[in-house]
């Protein structure tokens, strides 16, 4: 643009940015040399435009007087739900990882002696035989059980283990402390009893505090897997699919088993790619050969 009729002087760079981005000159300010107009007015206009686009956006109300709708309040616990996983969402590099499982084993031993520790008052649920082997690998690869702190890396020597449980009004996540240190009978007993609680609102608060690993469950809705939010501070969560009879080809062979995906998502801060498909390896084995001696 030529000197002249008030308009200031572009430099062939800024006047090519102007022009490939549609923008007024008589929008910029110059702070060159005599309100010269340089190019990081430019970009500086284009950051603050950027910025200011989805803010608008976000203003424009979502309905009009008149329109078919229903509106009502999130609820205290849905609020804090929402916030916890945006929260989430800017603090951690999510990155997930699914492995196939073959139950066999584990449907075997708990067809042999679910009868028994129902009448202790422990179901015995496959959820129970997934803690009791997520708590032992937890032991081996303990990034898995850590949290960051800016450039810090905590690692927690207690294994407090997480179990979602889904409410009519949300997800609550009671946990299960020293879950490492605990019997496959106490294990199935606490995850009754924790469920059974969360259900009717009798937890304490301290029973859904301290978590560091959790384990969701969106298999008992039937679905095959998930990509569950990491429960901040923690790194990393386990969510369990649905255990179903499937095809699958065993030494050449087609056999029907009970299979399941375990999907593991985790924080790409700490845990890369290799490292947690090493965990779910590792968690894979401890479930397709799980050691009855526990029971």
């Amino acid at each position: 643009m030529p000197r002249g009729e008030g308009r200031p002087f572009l430099s062939p760079v800024v006047r090519r940015m102007i022009a490939q981005h549609g923008i007024d000159p008589a929008q910029l300010r110059g702070t060159g040399a005599g309100g010269r107009i340089t190019k990081k007015d430019v970009d500086a206009f284009l950051a603050a435009r950027s910025t200011a686009a989805p803010a608008a956006e976000a203003r424009r109300p979502l309905y009009q007087p008149g329109d078919n709708v229903r509106i009502e309040k999130m609820s205290v616990m849905r609020r804090k739900i929402a916030d916890h996983m945006l929260a989430s969402i800017r603090t951690s590099a999510h990155i997930y990882s699914a492995y196939e499982v073959d139950f066999s084993r584990v449907a075997e031993l708990r067809e042999r002696h679910k009868a028994a520790y129902a009448a202790q008052g422990a179901p015995l649920t496959y959820t129970a035989f997934i803690a009791h082997a997520v708590a032992a690998t937890l032991r081996d690869f303990p990034y898995a059980n850590a949290s960051v702190d800016g450039d810090q890396i905590i690692y927690r020597n207690d294994i407090n283990l997480g179990i979602a449980v889904a409410l009519d009004q949300g997800l609550i996540v009671p946990v299960i402390r020293h879950a490492d240190q605990r019997s496959l009978r106490d294990l199935a007993a606490a995850i009754a009893d924790l469920a059974q609680r969360a259900r009717s609102r009798q937890l304490k608060v301290e029973e859904v505090e301290a978590g560091t690993f959790t384990i969701t469950n969106p298999g008992i809705f039937g679905g095959l897997w998930g990509l569950p939010i990491i429960n901040q501070p923690q790194v990393a969560i386990l969510a369990v699919g649905s255990i179903d009879r499937r095809a699958v080809v065993v030494d050449d062979r087609i056999e029907i088993r009970p299979m399941a995906y375990l999907t593991l998502g985790y924080d790409h801060r700490l845990i890369d790619g290799a490292d947690g498909g090493r965990f779910l390896q590792a968690l894979k084995n401890r479930i397709e050969q799980f050691d009855e001696s526990v029971l």
